[in-house]
């Protein structure tokens, strides 16, 4: 009789648990969820912010390489000769300073010197 009661014990306290973890499961604080909803909306924005920051960051990049690289271009055509007949490997014309060295601009508006070695005659 005692084990009998025992177990009866036993379960009704097992149902009653189970039935409380259920209930309280099911039944959410809205301010919480709220609040969630709140968080995702300031993560989206976030992300979208950032994501437009780099794309701004990207595009002022290029236009100070463009910029540099013409600025460049034409100091060296006034600054400099032009050595006629020659080009660098990327098509790039070539310059002498006045040192006699020969140099292109690149891309990024910087001098690069080169040989006569790596010239070209022909236009590529």
């Amino acid at each position: 009789m005692k084990k009998t009661f025992k177990i009866a014990l036993l379960s009704a306290a097992v149902f009653v648990a189970a039935q409380s973890t259920t209930y309280a499961q099911e039944k959410k604080p809205v301010t919480k969820e709220i609040g969630n909803a709140a968080k995702d909306v300031g993560n989206a924005t976030a992300g979208a912010a950032k994501d437009v920051g780099h794309a701004t960051a990207k595009g002022a990049k290029a236009v100070g390489k463009k910029t540099s690289e013409l600025a460049s271009k034409g100091a060296a055509a006034v600054a400099d000769k032009r050595y006629e007949g020659h080009w660098a490997l990327t098509g790039e014309l070539v310059y002498i300073d006045e040192y006699g060295k020969y140099f292109y601009v690149d891309k990024k508006g910087h001098r690069q010197f080169i040989t006569k070695a790596q010239m070209r005659t022909t236009k590529p």
